[in-house]
C-alpha cells in the first residue's frame, strides 16, 4: 500500500520537498519497521531517495555532487538566530562578504533595508539559486532591484536542514544556479511544541528574541503541520559599543609608530572625525560655534584675512592641532543605527493526503511579514548655488565665502516586507516510475519610508538668502516660504525651529510587489538494464513567469528628494519556458580499480521572452576505486536570465563629483586619445578646473541589450571513508568562469570608456550617454551621464573544499567532529574584456583566502556539549596603494591600517532533557570577546573603526543563548 509503506513515504516526501536525504535518513525511517516487514522485503528492490543535484531517485549509496548538510540543530546549538547567520557559517559564504542588514544603514541595497542574501563563492546572491523544499523561492524585499530570496523570510524554527550544492546546476534546476543551490528543507512532523529563545549580549544592545511553536498531526491517509514564529531584533546603536562610537583617524607616524592623530581638547583624548557640520569657507576649515564654551580662540583673531562673526564662533581643521577642534562625534551619530531594529511574524503550513496508493497530493503555505526601522544621520547644506558671499550673511563679513552644513537626524526609515508563497501540486507511482507535478506562486509586497528634505523648499531657501522674497510657496511640494535660519548655531547643531521643519522636511512612501509563479512536471524511472547496472534518467517540463512593480515614492518620482538618488517606476515581466532531461548511465562494475563507475549527463533548453534561446549541460563521473575511495568529477555549463530590475530599471539618478571628469585639464595630458576626444567633445584648453556643481549620473535598464550570463564550472575531488566508518575525508577542487556578466555600468566608467577610446569621440558609443554643460561662468562640466546594465564583465573564481569527519565511542562518551575548510585561490573579476589588468578580491579584506568551521559534539547520557570554532585568515588592502601603508597627514610621514588579522570565534553550549519533554540549550557565543579589528578611515569603509564590508566580523561580542523547548 502506498499509504502504509513508511519508506516510500518517506521517499515521496523527499521528491516532493527536494531532500538531500543520506542512508542515516533512510534508516531512520526503514528502523521502525517490523522485523516481519523487513522479512517480507528482502527481495524488493531497493527505495530510491532524490539527492539535491540530481533529479535521479537513487539509493542515496553514492553521492557524486559536492554537497554540505546543514542541520537546523547547528543554530541552536551555536546561538544563530536567523537563517542568515547560519548559511553564513558555510565554508561557501563565509570567505566572502555577504549582504546582512547592517549595511543598510546608509546604503541603498539590493533587496532594500534590512534585507539579507547569500552569495556562494562571492560571485552574487542573484547567482546562487535558493530552493524551499525542492523549488525555487521567489524574490523578497523592496525598491526596484529585488532578485534574491530574503533570508529573514522563513523562520529557523521551521528548518530541518539546508543542502548546499557547491558547483553550477542550471541543466537542471535553470537560471541562477550559477555558483551553487540553496535548499532548504523544512521539518516534517507530528509533534506539538513551543519554544522560546533569547540572545543577550553582556554589553546592551543587540537582543534577540524568539517564540515559535509547531503542531501537526498525522492519520491513516496523510500528515499536516503548521509553526508559527515570531522573532524580535531590538537593533544595536553606535554608542552601544566603543568600536562604533568614535571614528578615529588611526594614523601613525612613520619613523616612530607613535599615534599621529590629533587630540581634542575638550576630552584629551584622540579627535573623532565623524560627520561634520559648522561654517565651510574656500579658505580652508571651517567656523565653529564653541557650543561647551570651551574657550577657542575667536575665528577673526586667526583668520587669515579680516573677518566679522558672530560671538561664539572659531576658525578649526586648518592644522593637526585644529583638527582635533573639529566637531565630529554629534549625539546624533552616537544614537543612529549599527543594526537594525526588526520584527518577523512567520507563518509555515504544509501537509499531503493519499488520493489513492498511487497519487498523493500535497501543499505548502508560508506568510512571513517584517519590520525594519533605521534611525540615521546626514549632513544639509547650501552648495546648490555655490558659497555665499560672507557679507550676505547676517552678523558676518570679509573677504571670504561661507558655505551652511548642518548635522539632522531627519533620516530614519521604515521597511514592511509581506511576503507570501504557496504551493500545490499532485505526486504518484506507475509502475517503476515516479512522477511529479506542482505549482507555485510567491508574492512580494513592500513598503518603504523614507525621511527626506524637499529639493523645491531646500533651492528656495539658498535663493532666499542670496536675497530672493519669501512670500510664496514651493512649485512641487506646495509648502509657503519659510526664511530658514541657515546659520543659527542651533540650525547647524541640528536643533532647527519648528518653521524649518515644517518647510523643508517630508516623509517619501514607495512600494514594491514582486509575483513569481511557477508550473513544473517531471518524472523518474529507469529505462533499461547494462552489464554494469540499470540506466536511470528523468524528464520535466517547466514554464515560469515573473512581474516587477517597483513605484518610489511621490517627490522621488518627480525629482524632489534633495541629496538622495532619484528613480523612476520600474516595471516589467518576463516568462521562461524549459526542457529538460538527465540520464545517470552505469560503466563499469567490480573490476580491478574499479569497484563501480556512472555517468551523470543532463541537459536543459530554455526560452526566456526578455532575449531568446539558449541550452545548458553538465556531465559528472563517480568512480569508487574501492569501498573507502571514490573520485568525482564534473564539467557543465550555467546560465543567468537578467534580472527584472536589470531589464526594466527606468532612470535611477545619482550624483557624481566633476573630479570624475577626465576632460579636466586634459591639456596637461600625455595620452593622446584623452587630448584629442576632449578636444573634439568641445572642451577648451583653459578648462582646468571642476568649477560646477556634480554631475547627474544616471541608470537604466537594458531591455532589449541585455543577453543571459554563461558560465563553465568544473571540478574534481577525492572521497576516503575509513573502513569502519570512523573517518572521513573529502577534497575538491572547483573552478567557475562566467563570461557576459550582466554589470551596472556607472556614469565614472562612462566617462573613462569615452575620452579614453581609441575609436575617437564621434565614433564611441559611450560619448553619447554624456551631456555637458555650455561653458557659462566657465562652466564646461558634465551635465549629465548615462549607464545602465551590460553584457561586459568576466569573472573568474578557484579553490579547493575540505571536509573531514571523525566519529567514535568512548568511555566518556560519542564524540563526533567535523572539520569544513575553503581555500581561495583566485577570484578575479574585470568590467571590460579589454581591461589590462582584473580585479583580484582574495585576501582583500571581507575575502580571506583560508575559512573553515570546526564543531565538535560529545554525547553522553541525556547530555550534550558542543564547541563550534569559526576562523577567517589575515586579510589587507595595503597593496592596492602605490605606497602601501605610508601616506602624510599634514605634512608627516605617517601610516595607516587597512588589514585584519585571523579572526577566530567560538561558542559553547550543553543540552538536556528533563521528563522526557523539556530540552534545554544554554551556551556562549564568542566566549572569548572577540571584538573587531579596527582601521583607518582614510583608507577603508568604516563604521568608526570597524571595516564596514567583512560580514565575517562578530559587531556584538560575548553573550549569552538559552533556547527553551516542550514537547506536549
Amino acid at each position: 500500500m502506498f499509504t502504509n509503506n513508511k519508506l516510500s513515504k518517506a521517499v515521496r516526501l523527499a521528491m516532493a520537498f527536494g531532500a538531500a536525504s543520506t542512508l542515516a535518513f533512510a534508516g531512520s525511517v526503514a528502523a521502525q519497521e517490523t522485523d516481519n516487514e523487513e522479512t517480507a522485503k528482502k527481495d524488493e528492490k531497493p527505495e530510491r531517495i532524490q539527492i539535491v543535484g540530481s533529479r535521479i531517485r537513487t539509493d542515496g549509496l553514492d553521492q557524486a555532487n559536492p554537497v554540505t548538510i546543514i542541520t537546523a540543530e547547528i543554530a541552536k546549538d551555536s546561538g544563530l538566530n536567523t537563517l542568515g547567520e547560519l548559511l553564513r557559517t558555510s565554508t561557501v559564504a563565509a570567505g566572502s562578504d555577504q549582504l546582512i542588514s547592517a549595511y543598510s544603514v546608509g546604503f541603498v541595497t539590493s533587496g532594500g533595508a534590512g534585507a539579507e542574501s547569500i552569495s556562494m563563492r562571492g560571485l552574487g546572491s542573484n547567482r546562487t539559486l535558493v530552493l524551499l523544499n525542492g523549488r525555487r523561492a521567489g524574490p523578497a524585499g523592496t525598491r526596484g532591484q529585488v532578485s534574491a530570496f530574503d533570508m529573514n523570510a522563513l523562520p529557523v524554527s521551521a528548518i530541518d536542514r539546508v543542502e548546499i550544492l557547491k558547483d553550477g546546476a542550471s541543466s537542471l534546476y535553470g537560471s541562477d544556479a550559477v555558483a551553487g543551490v540553496i535548499n532548504i528543507i523544512t521539518k516534517r512532523d507530528d509533534t506539538a511544541n513551543i519554544t522560546v529563545s533569547g540572545s543577550k549580549p553582556f554589553e546592551s544592545g543587540g537582543e534577540t528574541y524568539r517564540i515559535n511553536g509547531t503542531y501537526g498531526e498525522t492519520f491513516d491517509r496523510g500528515s499536516w503541520q503548521v509553526v508559527a514564529d515570531y522573532n524580535v531584533n531590538t537593533g544595536l546603536i553606535r554608542d552601544d559599543r566603543d568600536y562604533f562610537n568614535c571614528n578615529e583617524r588611526m594614523l601613525f607616524n612613520a619613523t616612530t609608530g607613535e599615534r599621529a592623530d590629533p587630540i581634542d581638547p575638550r576630552t584629551g583624548e584622540y579627535h573623532c572625525n565623524g560627520t561634520g557640520y559648522g561654517i565651510w569657507t574656500n579658505r580652508g576649515g571651517r567656523f565653529l560655534y564653541d557650543y561647551q564654551g570651551y574657550g577657542f580662540p575667536a575665528a577673526s583673531s586667526t583668520f587669515p584675512v579680516p573677518l566679522t562673526h558672530p560671538n561664539g564662533y572659531f576658525w578649526a581643521g586648518h592644522t593637526k592641532e585644529t583638527d582635533g577642534w573639529l566637531d565630529g562625534q554629534h549625539p546624533f551619530q552616537r544614537n543612529s543605527t549599527m543594526i537594525p531594529e526588526s520584527k518577523v511574524g512567520s507563518v509555515y503550513l504544509q501537509g499531503n493526503y493519499d488520493i489513492s496508493d498511487k497519487v498523493s497530493m500535497f501543499g505548502e503555505l508560508l506568510h512571513s511579514s517584517r519590520r525594519t526601522d533605521i534611525a540615521s544621520v546626514r549632513q544639509i547644506f547650501t552648495q546648490d548655488y555655490g558659497y555665499i558671499p560672507a557679507n550676505l550673511v547676517p552678523g558676518w563679513g570679509g573677504n571670504t565665502t561661507l558655505l551652511a552644513v548642518a548635522i539632522t537626524d531627519h533620516f530614519k526609515n521604515q521597511t514592511t516586507i509581506d511576503y507570501t508563497r504557496a504551493v500545490a501540486g499532485f505526486e504518484g507511482e506507475f509502475g517503476d516510475w515516479y512522477w511529479n507535478f506542482s505549482y507555485q506562486r510567491s508574492f512580494n509586497k513592500g513598503e518603504y519610508k523614507q525621511d527626506i528634505f524637499l529639493r523645491d523648499a531646500m533651492l528656495k531657501s539658498q535663493r532666499v538668502l542670496r536675497g530672493e522674497a519669501c512670500n510664496d510657496v514651493t512649485p512641487l511640494s506646495n509648502r509657503p516660504c519659510y526664511a530658514v535660519e541657515w546659520f543659527d548655531p542651533q540650525f547647524i547643531n541640528g536643533n532647527m525651529s519648528q518653521g524649518a521643519r515644517n518647510f523643508l522636511m517630508g516623509e517619501d512612501v514607495g512600494m514594491t510587489y514582486y509575483k513569481q509563479d511557477t508550473v513544473d512536471f517531471y518524472l523518474t524511472g529507469d529505462l533499461f538494464e547494462l552489464p554494469a547496472g540499470m540506466v536511470s534518467t528523468a524528464y520535466g517540463v517547466s514554464y515560469q513567469t515573473d512581474m516587477i512593480k517597483d513605484t518610489p515614492g511621490v517627490e522621488t518620482l518627480r525629482g524632489n528628494s534633495w541629496g538622495l538618488s532619484g528613480a523612476n517606476v520600474t516595471k516589467g515581466r518576463s516568462s521562461t519556458k524549459a526542457a529538460y532531461a538527465e540520464f545517470n548511465v552505469p560503466l563499469l562494475r567490480e573490476m580491478p580499480l574499479v569497484q563501480s563507475m556512472d555517468l551523470t549527463v543532463s541537459g536543459r533548453w530554455n526560452d526566456v521572452n526578455t532575449y531568446g534561446t539558449g541550452s545548458t549541460y553538465k556531465a559528472g563521473l563517480n568512480w569508487a576505486l574501492t569501498d573507502e575511495w571514490r573520485i568525482r568529477a564534473y564539467r557543465g555549463s550555467s546560465f543567468r536570465a537578467p534580472a527584472l530590475f536589470e531589464l526594466f530599471l527606468d532612470s535611477q539618478t545619482g550624483f557624481l563629483g566633476q573630479n570624475a571628469d577626465p576632460c579636466i585639464n586634459w591639456v596637461e595630458s600625455d595620452n593622446q586619445f584623452l587630448r584629442a576626444n576632449c578636444q573634439a567633445a568641445g572642451v577648451p584648453a583653459t578648462y582646468i578646473a571642476g568649477v560646477g556643481s556634480s554631475m547627474t549620473s544616471i541608470t537604466g535598464g537594458g531591455k532589449g541589450v541585455l543577453d543571459a550570463e554563461t558560465s563553465v564550472s568544473k571540478g574534481v575531488g577525492v572521497v576516503y571513508t575509513s573502513p569502519e566508518g570512523k573517518f572521513g575525508l573529502s577534497v575538491d577542487y572547483y573552478d567557475v568562469v562566467i563570461n557576459d556578466q550582466i554589470t551596472n555600468v556607472g556614469g565614472a566608467a562612462v566617462l573613462n570608456n569615452c575620452y579614453f577610446s581609441e575609436r575617437g569621440f564621434a565614433n564611441e558609443p559611450f560619448c553619447r550617454q554624456i551631456t555637458r554643460r555650455t561653458g557659462l561662468d566657465g562652466d564646461w562640466g558634465v551635465a549629465t551621464v548615462r549607464g545602465g546594465y551590460l553584457n561586459t564583465a568576466e569573472q573568474t573564481v578557484r579553490g579547493i573544499d575540505y571536509t573531514l569527519t571523525y566519529r567514535d565511542t568512548f568511555s566518556f562518551g560519542d564524540l563526533s567532529v567535523r572539520l569544513e575548510h575553503t581555500q581561495q585561490i583566485e577570484r578575479n573579476y574585470k568590467q571590460f574584456a579589454a581591461d589590462p589588468e582584473p580585479l583580484k578580491y582574495i585576501t582583500r579584506v571581507g575575502n580571506p583566502r583560508e575559512v573553515g568551521t570546526l564543531r565538535t559534539t560529545l554525547r553522553r547520557d541525556d547530555w550534550q556539549f558542543n564547541w563550534t570554532m569559526n576562523y577567517y585568515g589575515s586579510t589587507s588592502n595595503y597593496h592596492l596603494y602605490a605606497n602601501g601603508n605610508r601616506t602624510t597627514y599634514r605634512g608627516e610621514a605617517v601610516t595607516f591600517l587597512a588589514e585584519t588579522p585571523t579572526y577566530i570565534l567560538h561558542a559553547f553550549s550543553a543540552s538536556t532533557t528533563f521528563w522526557d519533554s523539556m530540552n534545554v540549550t544554554a551556551g556562549i557565543a564568542n566566549a572569548f570577546d572577540k571584538q573587531p579589528p579596527v582601521a583607518s578611515p582614510a583608507a577603508l569603509n568604516v563604521v568608526g573603526n570597524v571595516p564596514l564590508f567583512a560580514s565575517q566580523l562578530d559587531y556584538l561580542g560575548r553573550r549569552l543563548f538559552v533556547t527553551v523547548s516542550y514537547d506536549f
